[in-house]
């Protein structure tokens, strides 16, 4: 077997997302994931449903006292969860 035509398993994988152009979505997915570990177990728990569209995280909570307080600190969640990702998959976060 000719060593041009090998690559480890995971530059197939991204090359497969690059092509199909999945990478957007799986990077939202993944973000979307650990939005537990990043908010901590109280903020997951009053947590009714996450979505994102257009770079746009939409936030549905049971709570306005909690949505008023994460609301205060939007910029800071917004870095803390691009880093997360790794990219930029979020310029935007939407509180309801």
């Amino acid at each position: 077997m000719s060593k041009h035509n090998e690559q480890s398993l995971k530059e197939a994988i991204a090359e497969m997302l690059g092509a199909y152009k999945l990478q957007g979505r799986m990077d939202e997915l993944k973000l979307m994931a650990s939005w537990g570990k990043i908010m901590g177990p109280m903020v997951q728990k009053r947590t009714l449903d996450l979505s994102i569209r257009n770079k746009i995280l939409y936030v549905r909570l049971e709570s306005a006292a909690l949505r008023e307080e994460l609301a205060y600190s939007k910029e800071k969640l917004i870095e803390r969860l691009n880093e997360e990702a790794g990219v930029e998959v979020i310029t935007q976060v939407v509180f309801n």
